[in-house]
């Protein structure tokens, strides 16, 4: 019996209806870029599995440091305890945040980083003898799957069901350079109106939205508003953090910086989950006190998780490394170039690119073709790419130590499938 077979027994997967999708692809093993089948079949992974594996799948680095750990502490409650892998990270992952970062909170994924700056700006206010109740976020957010951050996500096909029990949230438009006094408009009537406690949003991309980018100058408006208000502002780089977005983390293309800052996905390499939660050293202090009731009484079994630290840490150092800054520069050129080459074709409605992030947007009807996307993702896999096409978006997100001709490849059969299939 194949591991594909034997998965249908008792697993249960992700963003699956099983009645229509039964099949999944077993994989065996993987490397750099490519995922390799119990089939023989070898995968481009074009989206580093789920923005994840950033500098590749089984980095020889990444995995040796690994190995170290394993041998040395493999987990220890991090509640009264402390450990190197944990402190030398904490070093070494400060000094590439923006300059106002100074405390980080562990967690385990980008939904539960997610949780915690909210009741980070929740309670801050709280703790600071004032009541706010109220949160702003984008329209077609994404921030995960948990109750506090599907409560600022705007795409309702994740949570239909769950609606009336959600934190109250208002939103607004994103700033698109057309809209940008529009929109800090509607966000000040917001603020005006409710006792508003945080700003939640995705840093100039919008991933879940089909990588929906937006303009920074409209968003740095937003964020000052936002500080001029004392309205916690929560950057959320579970995405787009560790150089996606040709920079460390995406707001660093901004001068103003966030209150918190959500980490996850690329922090770990891909190697193992954990999740990051940063603030400014006034965030904190509004917890420091005398009052045990002031303290943020949130915590993981694992948080801190030394092997998870260790890999992270590993990843940090693989990012700042010439070889790998050279990496992201050039995808980023190779994506510049396939632009330009591709972005007339009237097949294509648009094209936009954020460092490594590039999407296509399809000029096809969608009632036309069904069921789009599952087309268009079969079509991909028929050709040995593994992409994730968000409705009639194509978008590459890959490991920054994908070749150029396995980017070659991808590009190829995105112009393939809109010239000969669409």
């Amino acid at each position: 019996m194949t591991l594909s077979e034997r998965d249908k027994k008792h697993l249960w997967h992700p963003l699956t209806q099983h009645k229509l999708h039964p099949e999944s692809i077993a994989i065996t093993h993987a490397k750099g870029a490519v995922l390799y089948s119990e089939e023989g079949k070898e995968y481009i992974d074009g989206i580093a599995s789920w923005y994840t594996s950033a500098y590749g799948h089984c980095h020889p680095y990444i995995v040796e440091r690994v190995k170290k750990q394993v041998e040395t502490l493999d987990q220890v409650v991090f509640a009264g305890l402390t450990h190197e892998p944990a402190v030398k990270l904490s070093e070494e992952l400060i000094k590439i945040l923006p300059g106002n970062q100074n405390k980080l909170f562990f967690s385990d994924s980008g939904s539960t980083s997610v949780e915690v700056a909210i009741k980070m700006s929740l309670q801050y206010h709280f703790n600071r003898g004032e009541k706010r109740n109220v949160l702003i976020a984008f329209e077609e957010g994404f921030h995960g799957d948990t109750f506090g951050a599907m409560s600022v996500s705007g795409l309702s096909v994740y949570n239909g069901p769950f609606e009336e029990f959600f934190l109250s949230v208002e939103r607004i438009p994103v700033p698109n350079g057309q809209n940008n006094q529009e929109v800090l408009k509607q966000l000040q009537t917001i603020i005006a109106e409710n006792k508003v406690a945080s700003f939640i949003y995705e840093p100039l991309v919008q991933g879940a939205a089909a990588m929906k980018m937006h303009d920074a100058e409209g968003l740095e408006l937003l964020i000052k508003e936002c500080k001029n208000s004392e309205v916690i502002t929560i950057a959320d780089e579970v995405m787009t953090g560790f150089g996606k977005t040709g920079k460390n983390f995406a707001s660093l293309h901004l001068e103003t910086y966030p209150d918190i800052i959500c980490m996850s996905k690329a922090l770990t390499a891909g190697m193992v989950p954990m999740a990051i939660t940063s603030c400014t050293e006034e965030v904190y202090q509004a917890f420091y006190s005398d009052d045990i009731g002031k303290g943020l009484f949130h915590g993981h079994t694992y948080s801190a998780n030394p092997i998870a630290c260790a890999a992270a840490l590993a990843g940090i150092e693989l990012l700042q490394t010439e070889e790998m800054q050279a990496n992201i520069q050039r995808v980023i050129k190779l994506h510049e170039n396939f632009d330009k080459y591709i972005k007339n074709h009237p097949k294509i409605a648009s094209t936009r690119q954020c460092g490594i992030i590039y999407a296509i947007d399809l000029n096809v009807e969608m009632e036309r073709y069904g069921n789009l996307r599952d087309k268009l993702l079969n079509f991909f896999l028929d050709n040995e790419l593994f992409m994730r096409p968000l409705g009639s978006t194509l978008y590459i997100s890959a490991a920054y130590v994908i070749t150029d001709k396995q980017l070659q490849k991808i590009y190829d059969k995105i112009e393939f499938l809109i010239e000969k299939i669409l």
